[in-house]
């Protein structure tokens, strides 16, 4: 992503850049990465050139949305925090980041094959989560609910590891639970 800043969009040209990222993200996350800009446009209800207008690639529309999920689950991150004791904070965003994490493995590796550096784009965004991850992470420690031992760095893989596990997991629902229950369970403290 450019790093000028963007004008101030006008109201309709918002609500369609925020329909074109919803159902971009939806038809992504169910049908995969490969679906032409067409179906997406389609979806969201707007011409293919009103896309483009907003997003001149499909890759920078694919950018755009693993951003915006990014930027969503660090905004709900902030809310458990701020309304919900440190244990329950903490398990409420494990099992937050995991959920959303669906289709982030493909979305990045889409962009990395069509040249993005998906780390510049997500520099800011992932930094600001992983503070929120390692405040989450301390409190939770604090309040005697996760084990002293678990660092942010293992955290982060376990987040990855449930990530993946959950999504071969799909059309398992109760299989997803498991292993949300064996993973909470062996973070806290023995």
């Amino acid at each position: 992503m450019s790093g000028a800043t963007p004008r101030p969009l006008r109201a309709d040209a918002a609500r369609n850049r925020a329909r074109l990222l919803d159902a971009a993200t939806e038809v992504f996350t169910t049908r995969g990465v490969d679906v032409p800009t067409e179906e997406i446009a389609r979806a969201a209800g707007v011409g293919v050139g009103t896309l483009f207008r907003h997003f001149p690639t499909k890759e920078a529309l694919l950018e755009a949305v693993v951003v915006r999920r990014l930027e969503t689950i660090t905004d709900r991150t902030a809310r458990l925090a701020a309304e919900h004791p440190p244990a329950e904070a903490f398990h409420a965003c494990f099992r937050l980041v995991v959920e959303q994490s669906a289709g982030k493995q493909e979305f990045t590796r889409a962009l990395a094959e069509a040249g993005v550096d998906v780390h510049a784009s997500l520099r800011e965004s992932s930094g600001l989560m992983r503070a929120q991850l390692a405040g989450l992470l301390t409190a939770a420690q604090q309040a005697g609910a996760v084990r002293p031992d678990l660092g942010l760095p293992e955290l982060v893989a376990l987040l990855v590891g449930t990530g993946a596990a959950t999504e071969q997991l799909a059309a398992d629902p109760a299989a997803r639970e498991r292993v949300f229950e064996v993973v909470l369970t062996g973070l806290r403290p023995h």
